[in-house]
């Protein structure tokens, strides 16, 4: 698929519990086959966002990397702009930063869900950004004080990266949209979950959308779709209920959330023509129609996300669709 062809770029997701010895040449694939981004992923328990960009960044070419996303409660955005500032001033116009809430369960397990999400995510891409610009920081917030702080410019990049906003819910979209140069849309993402979105975040301004998918590409639809299903055991949460709504059928899947004894059963019992709208599978002529129709609905870069548990092996088969 050209760029002329796709009106936006493809990235792909570095998976968290990629092996170790895989890292860096699942990156280096990555910017050899073609993929426009490179997004890699902070989970609570895996590996940390920040060091694995730099990595990737150094280790590879072209491909332009992502971080999605630093949850704004676990470093101060002080420090936090420094290293972002670090890795653009090294690796220019390679680096894009993704901030939000962090998921509710993590963040309380490890003390740092705060009383309003919303004022410190909105105070934190502020502070961060007026950082990266190279200007003060003079920031009596509810969260976030600074006294007139300003980077070095020794330490500055040229140009900024871009921070996104990785949110989903109503009121943080709209946040998005007020302060943040992109949205980051965790997985899954329909064009109806994206056209629904995207009247929330209202951009006023040039607002890159990002989007995460679980993406399996195979001659044979029904083994890609097949392969996708484990990936699906979290849908069922109330969490994913704003990528759900949209499609119809969210009260259906929740009840058979509720019904079945366990996520894996429930994945397993996904009905098939729920479950395709819920990933991207199938042949690289039908994932590639319905990239497009991502385009179509507002996203200027989707990620694909690689099924395991041979990592590499299905970065391959998604490149395929380049």
């Amino acid at each position: 698929m050209s760029p002329q062809e796709a009106s936006g770029t493809i990235g792909v997701l570095l998976p968290r519990d990629i092996p170790q010895a895989d890292v860096i040449a699942f990156a280096q694939e990555a910017d050899a086959y073609g993929f426009d981004e490179l997004w890699v992923v902070e989970d609570l328990g895996y590996r940390g966002g920040l060091v694995q960009a730099a990595t990737v960044l150094a280790c590879t070419r072209r491909i332009r990397v992502g971080v999605g996303l630093l949850p704004a409660a676990a470093r101060n955005v002080a420090f936090a702009a420094m290293e972002v500032a670090t890795l653009a001033q090294l690796h220019p116009g390679r680096l894009d930063i993704a901030v939000g809430h962090g998921m509710p369960d993590w963040m309380r397990s490890v003390g740092a869900w705060p009383a309003s999400p919303l004022t410190l995510l909105g105070e934190y891409i502020h502070t961060l950004k007026t950082l990266l610009a190279g200007r003060p920081a003079d920031t009596d917030g509810r969260y976030i004080r600074l006294d007139g702080l300003r980077l070095d410019p020794s330490a500055l990049p040229e140009h900024a990266p871009d921070i996104f906003a990785g949110v989903r819910g109503p009121k943080s979209l709209a946040l998005a949209g007020e302060v943040a140069d992109g949205t980051l849309l965790a997985e899954p993402v329909s064009p109806e979950y994206v056209r629904q979105a995207l009247t929330s975040i209202n951009p006023r301004r040039p607002h890159r959308i990002t989007a995460y998918n679980i993406t399996v590409v195979d001659d044979d639809p029904h083994n890609a779709l097949s392969a996708a299903r484990p990936a699906l055991q979290p849908l069922g949460d109330p969490d994913w209920a704003p990528h759900i709504v949209p499609l119809g059928f969210h009260d259906e899947l929740a009840a058979l959330r509720h019904t079945s004894k366990s996520a894996q059963e429930f994945a397993q019992a996904i009905p098939e023509e729920w479950a395709q709208r819920l990933t991207l599978t199938g042949t690289p002529d039908q994932v590639r129609a319905r990239v497009q129709d991502l385009f179509e609905s507002g996203v200027t870069t989707t990620v694909l996300g690689p099924v395991g548990p041979d990592y590499r092996s299905a970065l391959a088969s998604l490149a395929e669709i380049l």
